[in-house]
């Protein structure tokens, strides 16, 4: 695709993605309650509403929004649709939070223990893009479930090193064509 040798800013990964919730207590009792992520900082916003941050590791944090008069949940077009999985165009579709590779399936027990529907999915390269088993071609494990708010969110974990061959496709354009990225001389 493209050379980034120079990276155009100095950038040291995500600080934090702000998410609107209905419920900033639930927010809480689940962030901090059933998946012990820190509540570090707390804001009352200027005419109403709060900001929150969770420390969600590695100097990256999770944070929430609550507003008094926020337009309600629109899945499938502000967020994750909970049976077809896609979203609009400039929504937030799900939140991955990277997590060991070998404490994968014991998150799934534990969520699952906490009464959390989950899904667990084996990314792979074959043609239906997953597997039941854990296989060398797997190259993340992805652990789904859903906040209260119906914010869909992952622990990931990637298997292996990513190569130049794990760049295979060109992007399409807003039509559904291929767009070449290929370097011109």
């Amino acid at each position: 695709m493209t050379d980034n040798a120079t990276p155009v800013f100095e950038t040291r990964g995500v600080n934090h993605v702000a998410l609107v919730c209905s419920d900033m207590a639930a927010t809480v009792d689940f962030y901090e309650g059933v998946l012990g992520f820190s509540l570090f900082k707390t804001i009352e916003m200027p005419g109403g509403g709060q900001h929150f941050f969770f420390d969600i590791g590695n100097g990256a944090s999770l944070a929430f929004m609550w507003f008094p008069d926020a337009e309600p949940a629109a899945p499938g077009i502000a967020s994750q649709h909970p049976t077809h999985f896609r979203s609009a165009v400039g929504s937030m579709n799900h939140v991955a939070i990277d997590v060991p590779p070998e404490r994968i399936d014991e998150y799934h027990r534990k969520l699952r223990a906490l009464g959390l529907e989950t899904h667990l999915i084996n990314h792979d390269d074959s043609p239906r893009g997953a597997s039941r088993e854990v296989h060398p071609g797997v190259w993340i494990r992805s652990l789904y479930f859903w906040d209260p708010d119906g914010i869909r969110l992952e622990f990931a974990a990637y298997c292996r090193a990513m190569t130049a061959d794990d760049v295979a496709h060109q992007p399409v354009d807003a039509t559904g064509r291929h767009r070449d990225l290929t370097p011109t001389t």
